[in-house]
């Protein structure tokens, strides 16, 4: 792959952000391949195709802001099963994508790699950068609005979670190179500790459009 090339999906990955604005530079120095392999391109459809009933929403998660594009699939959910909607006919779904992919991420890793810091996500509980991925099982006061309902919780309801993998191996390729590590053992580690039942696709503009194809409404969380 061209370095243009290259640059422009890195771009297209993290987006615009103010946050991945100082990131540009870094990822103008890496080397990755950033293509995406057969199986990993069937598991992403297969993800895709579990998109079910009348009542379908995705939110667009770009950053972590609080929690919010986890807290929000649990309020489309509970609103519907408030509303008397039959739980098999609602799906509710978070694109991790550009600098909001750390949700996805068990905590072993955000301690290992100092995620917090590197996203700018601090404990609710001390206030400094967070060591734990507390949108996972939540703790009271960890998600806005006393929210104690996260992601593992979500997915046994029928909720569909995603990851970003061009954003993950970007982000895990300037983690690497900032610490003198292997960028494709670092990758691997990544994504050997995404959350069971969060899919890993190419990225997520690609699941953003599936969906919507699929009907889903769209809403802006990060």
């Amino acid at each position: 792959m061209s370095q243009t090339r290259r640059s422009f999906i890195a771009a297209l990955a993290l987006g615009t952000t103010t946050s991945a604005f100082p990131l540009l530079k870094e990822i103008e120095t890496l080397d990755l391949n950033l293509d995406t392999n057969d199986d990993e391109i069937l598991d992403a459809k297969d993800w895709v195709s579990k998109v079910k009933g009348s009542k379908k929403i995705v939110y667009d998660g770009t950053s972590f802001n609080k929690g919010f594009p986890i807290h929000w699939n649990w309020a489309f959910y509970q609103s519907n099963i408030d509303m008397k909607v039959p739980e098999n006919d609602i799906t509710a779904i978070t694109v991790f994508r550009s600098m909001g992919i750390s949700p996805a991420f068990k905590s072993a890793l955000w301690e290992k790699y100092a995620l917090g810091k590197f996203f700018s996500v601090s404990d609710p509980k001390t206030g400094k950068p967070s060591i734990r991925n507390f949108t996972n099982i939540p703790q009271k006061g960890d998600l806005p609005a006393g929210g104690t309902v996260g992601i593992s919780e979500m997915l046994k309801k029928g909720s569909l979670f995603c990851v970003c993998g061009t954003a993950t191996k970007i982000i895990s390729g300037i983690i690497a190179k900032r610490e003198s590590l292997d960028p494709d053992k670092v990758f691997q580690d990544f994504k050997d500790h995404i959350i069971k039942g969060i899919q890993i696709v190419p990225t997520g503009v690609w699941a953003l459009g599936e969906v919507q194809a699929k009907g889903c409404g769209y809403i802006y969380a990060g």
